[in-house]
This record gives structure tokens, sequence and C-alpha cells, in this order.
């Protein structure tokens, strides 16, 4: 009995050790979980007062639909001045144009490159290709806007004059290439961990039906991979919306509002550093424009994350 009463304190002694350390691990991410919410609502609140200050001086309607960009406003009440123009409508052009010649370019090559390496390479190939693709995500920015501005450019624009095109030695289009160079890991890895998580008797149902393997790949496990990819595409869409370097040094800092990919184009997020640049008053309509800036990227950026998750769900039901 001794015995016996030793054993069931040993043991409850034991499962309330495991109850305090399953306490203290659900305290620790409900802590992490918590400071994760309150800096996106710190965040999100910080944008949303600034910008309420900014459109106090400058009306939304000519923010949002505004075709001019040119913040210069007097700094001083005896400097003269003009009264700045603020309409954001050049800097979402360039944002989406030089994001969309990335995603045109990282979308098919890391897409092709992950189905490549999950469905027909070989392993040593796989483990060859696989960390090549990946150190180009390691790259410094800065580098990829040297190589855009001192190779690239040049190259275009010699080609373009050859051509008989005028290319601007500024140019989205130079931009657009490296950035889309740059973002391919995005795509591939992620593209590759969903096309590899697929279950495999999804594949061998296909072709034990009479199906190729590229038809296999083709109707059975891209739309099962469909919720990672479109979330690869996500990440890389979001990391080229959110590039300054390469922007600065390969497109311009030029607030053109043009759809013409040989011309200079300037985007949100550049324009959002050279405002907080240098010694600004911080209650001019000039920096405060740079908050409204942000919350305007920042709705956009909700609004393509919501209409993709939509889609995804739709695609996904046929695999529940």
């Amino acid at each position: 009995m001794v015995v016996l009463g030793i054993a069931a304190g040993s043991a409850a002694a034991r499962n309330r050790r495991r109850v305090l350390r399953e306490r203290l691990v659900l305290a620790i991410l409900v802590a992490g979980s918590t400071v994760a919410v309150l800096t996106t609502i710190g965040i999100v609140l910080s944008l949303v007062i600034e910008s309420y200050r900014f459109f106090q001086v400058i009306p939304v309607t000519d923010f949002l639909f505004g075709l001019h960009w040119s913040p210069q406003t007097a700094i001083r009440a005896d400097q003269v001045g003009a009264s700045g123009q603020f309409g954001a409508v050049p800097l979402l052009a360039g944002t989406f144009l030089i994001s969309a010649i990335a995603l045109t370019v990282a979308g098919p090559v890391g897409l092709f490159s992950a189905i490549y390496l999950s469905e027909y390479a070989a392993p040593f190939v796989r483990a060859i290709v696989k960390p090549a693709l990946e150190i180009l995500a390691g790259i410094p920015t800065v580098v990829y806007g040297f190589f855009a501005a001192l190779v690239v450019a040049p190259l275009l624009r010699q080609g373009g004059e050859a051509a008989g095109f005028e290319v601007s030695s500024e140019s989205a289009l130079a931009a657009g290439l490296i950035m889309g160079v740059m973002i391919i890991p995005f795509v591939s890895s992620i593209s590759d961990d969903a096309i590899t998580a697929v279950p495999r008797n999804l594949k061998e149902g296909a072709l034990g039906l009479g199906a190729t393997r590229s038809e296999a790949i083709r109707q059975v496990i891209l739309p099962a991979a469909l919720p990672g990819i479109v979330g690869g595409l996500l990440l890389a869409a979001s990391r080229a919306i959110g590039e300054t370097m390469i922007v600065v040094m390969a497109a311009g800092l030029s607030a053109n509002l043009t759809l013409n990919p040989l011309e200079a184009v300037t985007t949100v997020t550049v324009q959002i550093v050279t405002l907080l640049t240098g010694d600004q008053e911080f209650d001019s309509a000039k920096t405060l424009s740079a908050f409204a800036l942000g919350l305007l990227l920042f709705l956009v950026t909700l609004v393509f994350n919501v209409a993709a998750l939509r889609v995804v769900k739709k695609y996904r039901e046929h695999y529940e």
C-alpha cells in the first residue's frame, strides 16, 4: 500500500508539472499572438491618424483621383512655394506597372522551375538547382539596383534605339525585369512546397486512368496545389510592390502617368521614402502625405489578398 501511495503521488506530481508546462507554453503562444495583433493594430492606427490629418488639408478626392504628383510646399511662412499637387494616380500606375512586369517574369519562371524540380528533376539535380535558385533571394537589393542601372538599362536603351524606339535612360522595364528575377525564389520555393505536399495518390490515380504525366500535372496536381501557388504569387507581389532600391536606381523618381514600360516612373514606396528623408516639418502636408500613401498601399494590398483568397477558396472546394 505504501508503494502504491508513493507511485500515485509521483504520478500526480508528474501530471501537475505537465499541466504547468502546457499552461506556460500556452501563455507564451498567446503572448506572441497578442504582440503580433497589437503591432498590426498600432501600425494601422498610426497610418489612419496621420492620414486623417493629411486629409484635413488635402481633399480625399484630390488625393485618390488627382493625376499629378508634385508635393512641393513652402516650409516657412516667408518662403514662396507652390501649393503642391498630391494626386496618387501616377504613383499607383507606376507601382502596378513595375509589379506587373516583375510578376510576368517571376510567375512563369518560378512556377515552371517548381514543376520541373518537383516532378521531373533527378534528386541530385534538385539538390543543386533549388539552393541555387534560393540564393537569388539573399542578394542585397542594392546589388540588383546597380546591375539594373549599369547593365540592363543601357542594353535596353541601345536595343530600343536600334529597333527605332525611344527608351529612357531610366525605365519601368529595366526595374521590372530585375525585380522579376529577384522574386523568382519566392514563387519557386513556395510553389515547389505546395506541389510536393499534394497527396501522391491523386497523381497515381490520374496515371492509372491513362493520363500522361503532363496531363496529371496540369489537371490534377496544379489545381490541388493552387492555394500554395497563389500564396507564393501573393508573397512575390507584395515583395515587388514594397521594393524601393531597384526602382530608385533603375526607374527613377519621375511621377509620370504612363503605361509605357520604356519611360521613367516611380512607385508609392519610393515616394514614401523620399517624403520622409531629410529635414522636414512633420506637420506639413508634404510629410503627412507619406502616411496617406502608406494607408492607400495597405488598403490596395488588402483588397488584392481578399480577392485572391476568394478565388483560392472557390477552386479549393473541389479537393476537400
